[in-house]
């Protein structure tokens, strides 16, 4: 049985230098978005508790970080929980609320993120989180405000309309105000309204979904009009350093024209 598994490592070991070679050299992708789905499946299949999911999921999360910062990807942004997902049962939203806060004041501390000056920051309707939690992001997002060098967004207690009505209610409120006249209104400048107006490069050139579901469901609607997609048929919790590489790997192998 030993020699079994030591086999199936050596093979994915393996499978991952390959992988790794054939992407080192070509054109990364300098912001990617993922859509972490699959942990209640995963905790279905492994008869476990939904939560005991979204625990594992943030585990893998925290790998993500590394693969990230050894493929020097720039900015990162993470869609973790939705403003639909607050129909979910009060148990399960309070044990992700829990895990939540265990990971963020984890990640508060990281020496990664400061050694690797990674600015941090949440995107969505926060104030629809507890106040502790609140409270939290805002002492994580203080400590990393200053870092440029890469980005880590969690997209949480966020919709893709949602923001784009919060963007339309702070321009509206501007014009009522006469700080902005209607033709100031166009795209670039509704871009600074934004969630993600806090980048430099706000659309992503890749967005991965796990868990094999190929939809957006409102995952940033205004940012990903030309990213790539690939949809991976493995859910969140078992999403691995090959899996990265092998989404790369499509991106890479895609030809990119903008409507041109």
């Amino acid at each position: 049985m030993l020699k079994k598994v030591l086999s199936v490592i050596g093979a994915y070991k393996m499978y991952e230098k390959w992988l790794w070679q054939q992407v080192k050299s070509g054109v990364k992708p300098e912001h990617i978005a993922i859509i972490l789905d699959g942990n209640r499946r995963w905790a279905s299949e492994n008869e476990l508790n939904p939560w005991l999911g979204h625990k594992q999921g943030a585990e893998t999360v925290e790998h993500l970080l590394d693969w990230c910062l050894k493929l020097n990807v720039k900015f990162i942004t993470l869609y973790a929980f939705s403003t639909e997902n607050f129909k979910r049962s009060p148990q399960e939203i309070e044990e992700i609320m829990r895990i939540s806060e265990e990971k963020f004041r984890k990640l508060l501390n990281d020496e990664r993120i400061h050694r690797n000056k990674v600015h941090v920051k949440v995107i969505g309707r926060i104030n629809l989180l507890p106040e502790s939690l609140q409270q939290l992001i805002g002492d994580m997002e203080k400590a990393t405000a200053n870092y440029d060098n890469q980005f880590l967004n969690f997209a949480f207690a966020y919709g893709g309309r949602a923001e784009i009505v919060d963007a339309a209610k702070i321009i509206a409120e501007q014009v009522k105000d006469g700080k902005l006249e209607l033709d100031d209104i166009n795209e670039i400048m509704f871009e600074k309204y934004l969630y993600t107006s806090h980048m430099t490069k706000q659309e992503p050139d890749l967005i991965i979904r796990t868990s094999g579901e190929e939809r957006l469901s409102g995952f940033l609607l205004w940012q990903s009009a030309y990213s790539e997609l690939v949809f991976l048929d493995v859910f969140w919790p078992d999403f691995r350093f090959i899996d990265l590489l092998r989404a790369i790997r499509t991106y890479q192998l895609r030809m990119r024209r903008y409507g041109s």
